[in-house]
């Protein structure tokens, strides 16, 4: 099972790079993944259909995906799961399940928090 981090992707290299260095401290931690890779919705690659046929590709049969996004907007919804239903139809052998949005987890609202106060530290 792999777990492939879901981003919306900029034109901006440097913000491409911070999926691409937490998608690195993801595989840090001990988890049931085989391996955890990122994708990109628009504009950076791999895209999310290139990101998937990779796996598919070497072998992987069961796929997470992992939208690393704040709310259930369009991408969330609609766009996200419509490229996900294109590689399923052309790899129907494949289970890939889409996991909650990151703005849907319940610690959420812990971390917004955390961030706040973090400011507070430094005053």
């Amino acid at each position: 099972m792999h777990l492939l981090l879901i981003a919306h992707g900029s034109r901006q290299e440097s913000s491409n790079d911070e999926i691409r260095s937490l998608t690195e401290r993801l595989r840090q931690f001990e988890t049931p993944f085989s391996g955890i890779d990122c994708a990109f919705l628009e504009i950076a690659e791999p895209s999310i259909t290139q990101g998937l046929q990779r796996l598919i590709a070497n072998n992987m049969t069961e796929i997470v995906v992992v939208p690393y996004f704040l709310s259930a907007g369009r991408h969330v919804l609609v766009d996200i799961p419509h490229q996900i239903e294109q590689v399923r139809l052309q790899a129907p052998h494949v289970v890939i399940r889409i996991a909650p949005y990151l703005g849907a987890a319940e610690q959420i609202d812990q971390l917004l928090m955390h961030q706040a106060m973090s400011i507070l530290k430094n005053v």
